[in-house]
């Protein structure tokens, strides 16, 4: 049976490598790698705790605020630290914005060129590539003058042969499928993108001083409110996030949800392609910081074997990963699964000297660890949290979901697929989009009233803090559930350890050799070209994958 390699998996954030065996052209069995290893777990040990978020967060570039403020989550839970509420807001509205920020950039940057042909856009005429914008939405750049200065640009870098950001596709491949002007219409808002990125994380940058790697602090947040100061947080500074959240939602509006469904209509194929496992597990997004209150934003549920209707309560306790197929070692056996408050992080790499041509999935072959949920296999993200809202009927997403489908002629079982997680993706972009604008208010009239406290600092001195103490951060990221798990022992960290989004899709095989959610989607793929893997990247891609979070390091002489 033939090996496929694709190392690197390109248009991810990290190094993810995929062998997968295809036999008449269908693929039989897949393998997912993950080619670096993290290791801030070990940098942590020892440190004061609540030093932890700045290097936590350095995990990744990209969704670095998810994982500082699972950190000091994490910090505040073992400590028992409630924060005030206007600092719970502002971590929210820091939150929404990554949202939206991270699952427009997947959409346009990351994964539209799986579904969007540029070259195809050269043959679009621009007068009906501005009926057709005009038709799906009111978005101001719809003129025939707008598309055709777009498709020259493009033009002049393909006679140059310099594609740059378009370079390097399968753009002969047969299952690119778009009409030209379509292709026009979504590259024209490709470029828009880029641009429109770049502005609205200035939310970050006003209430976390800069972006990447916003400033945060256990016990609340550093964004002092004074409306009579010009350093503070005032109201010309909350003019600003209001008017930024506005156009936040205006793009989701106008340009990202008419899109997503434009090109859903021509691929509804892939709507039955690409479901994977079955079973979806939300950590859950608490409302105000605190887990253990069981007020949520996003609800926690495990969802087993596609049943809606019987979702399952979430016991952490049930999490634990095994490295059967890892680089790691475990004292109690490589065999052995551990609860992440008693895991380890001991590095033992056992695969091949590279450069290599194939790795031993018999054996070892990822620096991933696998998560695992009462034994199961699961998926996080964006479909699995739209499921729970579904199951819990919560926010209208039911009814959202029901129109989209049925305007798609689709039936609601299309939801567990490629194109199923890409909607689910938007669907949930359009949530945190409106809820901006609740929780931004809620900020606001708090100040109005005279409330602006920030932080709590009865718990800052460590001799307040017991001896021992474990806690969670849980938080629901973009890519899905995220939790950092923390011991704390005599002022330091004893223990650290990051379960994230990646790891629980992206895994290796367990000690069960049950695949990971990536390794179950890609079976049953048609791979028209081995040489162009476009079916494989297209579900590769729908789940978004970080690898940055789920390994960070390299060492030259690894190996």
């Amino acid at each position: 049976m033939k090996r496929l390699v694709i190392d690197p998996v390109t248009r991810i954030e990290g190094h993810l490598r995929i062998e997968a065996e295809i036999k008449d052209g269908v693929v039989q069995k897949a393998y997912s790698s993950g080619t670096m290893v993290r290791g801030i777990e070990i940098i942590l040990r020892g440190r004061d705790p609540r030093e932890a978020w700045a290097l936590a967060q350095r995990i990744c570039g990209v969704c670095t605020t998810v994982h500082a403020i699972a950190s000091v989550r994490a910090v505040e839970d073992a400590l028992q630290w409630k924060i005030p509420q206007n600092a719970s807001l502002i971590r929210k509205l820091m939150i929404g914005t990554l949202f939206v920020h991270d699952h427009v950039v997947h959409f346009y940057h990351l994964h539209s060129l799986d579904w969007v042909n540029p070259v195809e856009a050269l043959k679009a005429d621009p007068q009906t590539t501005s009926q057709l914008a005009k038709s799906i939405s009111s978005y101001e750049k719809a003129s025939p003058a707008y598309f055709a200065e777009v498709q020259k640009k493009l033009k002049q870098q393909v006679e140059r042969k310099q594609l740059g950001i378009f370079s390097r596709g399968y753009w002969d491949h047969p299952q690119y499928k778009l009409p030209p002007e379509v292709n026009l219409l979504l590259i024209a808002h490709y470029l828009d993108a880029l641009n429109w990125q770049t502005k609205i994380v200035q939310v970050h940058t006003i209430f976390g001083g800069k972006n990447p790697h916003p400033n945060f602090v256990v016990g609340g947040m550093p964004s002092p409110i004074n409306p009579d100061s010009d350093s503070a947080i005032n109201m010309e500074k909350l003019n600003r996030v209001a008017s930024l959240v506005k156009e936040m939602q205006s793009f989701v509006e106008e340009v990202y949800l008419p899109d997503l469904l434009l090109l859903a209509k021509y691929y509804r194929d892939w709507f039955f392609i690409g479901e994977g496992l079955g079973n979806f597990l939300v950590m859950g997004e608490p409302m105000w910081d605190i887990h253990r209150d069981n007020v949520w934003f996003i609800p926690p549920g495990f969802v087993r074997g596609r049943n809606l209707k019987d979702v399952e309560d979430v016991d952490i306790m049930e999490i634990k990963e095994s490295i059967a197929h890892s680089w790691y070692t475990y004292t109690s056996g490589d065999n052995s699964s551990l609860h992440p408050w008693e895991g380890e992080t001991n590095l033992k790499y056992t695969g091949p000297k590279p450069p290599y041509d194939l790795l031993n999935v018999d054996g070892k072959y990822s620096w991933l660890k696998a998560p695992r949920y009462k034994g199961y296999s699961v998926e996080v993200g964006p479909l699995a949290r739209v499921l729970i809202l579904m199951a819990r009927d919560m926010y209208g997403i039911g009814e959202r979901v029901k129109e989209i489908l049925g305007k798609l002629d689709l039936p609601e079982k299309a939801m567990f697929s490629t194109m199923g997680r890409t909607l689910a993706r938007g669907i949930e972009t359009e949530l945190y989009a409106s809820s901006m604008e609740t929780w931004l208010k809620q900020l606001v009239d708090n100040i109005k009233r005279g409330d602006t406290k920030v932080f709590e600092e009865g718990r800052w001195d460590p001799s307040t803090w017991p001896k021992e103490a474990k806690g969670v951060g849980i938080m629901e990221a973009p890519r899905g559930s995220l939790s950092h798990w923390i011991h704390i022992k005599e002022g330091k960290i004893a223990n650290y350890q990051a379960v994230v989004p990646t790891t629980w899709n992206g895994s290796p095989r367990d000690e069960k050799g049950q695949p990971s959610a990536y390794e179950a989607a890609i079976v049953g793929h048609t791979v028209h070209n081995p040489e162009e893997p476009l079916e494989i990247l297209r579900t590769i891609h729908s789940f978004d994958p970080c690898l940055a979070c789920a390994v960070h390091f390299i060492e030259k002489l690894a190996g």
